[in-house]
């Protein structure tokens, strides 16, 4: 598949649904049989929606080969809420989290402890620098108080990997726990609790998996989600809760989001037919990889350097063209099929476009080709950065 635009302008097919490609961090394009397995009602004591919600749960914790050490547990809601969840239930009125900073999302894990009167501290890079396992040594070794630490795999700021495998080895070492936001990495990147060692990671539906927005999961080492009872400040945010509840029963506690539950059943089929986290991965390196040497090709810069990015989503600098607006930037994509992301950084000045959700190469090449006409309209000839 070649990789940069050839002189005629490349016109990919429109979305089944006639809605622009969205090239975000979701929500994401889902594909068609996704969007139909909605199209059901079901009651919350369906054995139908009952035996989805069973094997949605193990196929879960087969992602990371949980095996009987770990259990799912899903909550209603956005990626935060359970992320919320996972540190109200994990971290005890008693305990200390530490939270590993390089971008809003870990940034956001400390004003949820914040308001939830947990006792946090940060320790934070630049969101172009990923999080450092030495510094987490110096401060775990300095401070036997903390009790926790939480990272975030893939920090959807930047789109920058954190080094996941040195960071758990670290807080093993120390005999601490670690709790992991994996919200835009779960299902493309590999996080394999055979070899990395954390209690739990916490993703959602509409990110790597490509279902719909509406639900997180957390997927827990039982031993210690046993130990877990009374810990949370949340009724409805309580995972050791919905755990037994859902152990007990085969139900949720409170009203399911039926209709996610079903597309996301339907999301997991198409994840296993194109072969798992190396499938859907090997996808998103490809995307990531066209867009990438075709924004360069049309003079943009990416922030990061090859070795950091994850094939999740790309900020580029913004031109210094005093002509390069953002908004009419957008606005002018949007009216081609194509629909991006501004950037969200206090160190540059910069937007974000997606390789994640049900796209491939035509729409990476797309995307390309409708950068190059916009910025013909726009009257842009040089993309280059402000030093």
């Amino acid at each position: 598949m070649p990789t940069t635009l050839s002189e005629k302008d490349h016109q990919p097919a429109a979305s089944p649904t006639g809605d622009p490609w969205l090239l975000t961090p979701g929500p994401l394009t889902t594909s068609p049989e996704v969007k139909q397995a909605m199209l059901h009602d079901y009651g919350s004591r369906d054995h139908h929606l009952i035996a989805i919600n069973r094997e949605m749960r193990d196929l879960l914790v087969k992602i990371i080969h949980g095996g009987q050490d770990f259990v799912s547990v899903p909550l209603q809601g956005s990626g935060t809420f359970v992320v919320e969840a996972m540190l109200g239930t994990f971290v005890p009125p008693s305990g200390k989290l530490l939270v590993l900073i390089n971008g809003a999302y870990g940034t956001r894990m400390v004003k949820i402890c914040e308001y939830i009167g947990r006792s946090v501290e940060a320790l934070e890079t630049p969101e172009n620098v990923p999080v450092d396992p030495a510094a987490l040594d110096a401060a775990l070794q300095a401070d036997d108080s903390i009790s926790h630490v939480a990272v975030v795999h893939c920090e959807t700021t930047t789109g920058i990997l954190n080094p996941i495998a040195e960071v758990a080895e670290v807080v093993a070492r120390h005999r601490r726990s670690l709790l992991i936001d994996a919200m835009s990495a779960f299902g493309a990147i590999p996080l394999d609790a055979r070899n990395i060692r954390f209690d739990a990671v916490v993703a959602s539906s509409n990110k790597c998996l490509e279902g719909t927005p509406g639900m997180g999961f957390c997927l827990a080492r039982k031993d210690v989600l046993t130990n877990t009872q009374g810990n949370s400040p949340s009724l409805t945010l309580d995972l050791y809760e919905q755990w037994v509840a859902m152990e007990k029963t085969a139900q949720w506690r409170f009203t399911p989001p039926v209709q996610v539950i079903a597309s996301f059943h339907q999301a997991l089929m198409e994840f296993e037919a194109e072969g798992g986290v190396e499938g859907r991965g090997g996808r998103y390196a490809e995307n990531c990889k066209i867009l990438i040497e075709g924004m360069k090709d049309l003079g943009f810069e990416p922030l990061l350097p090859a070795h950091l990015q994850a094939p999740i989503i790309v900020t580029f600098l913004t031109p210094s063209d005093p002509s390069f607006n953002f908004e009419n930037f957008y606005d002018r994509l949007r009216e081609k099929g194509y629909v991006i992301y501004p950037g969200k950084l206090t160190v540059a000045d910069t937007f974000r476009i997606g390789c994640i959700g049900r796209i491939g190469a035509e729409q990476m090449l797309g995307v390309l080709s409708a950068t190059r006409s916009t910025l013909k309209e726009m009257g842009i000839s040089n993309c280059a950065a402000a030093a």
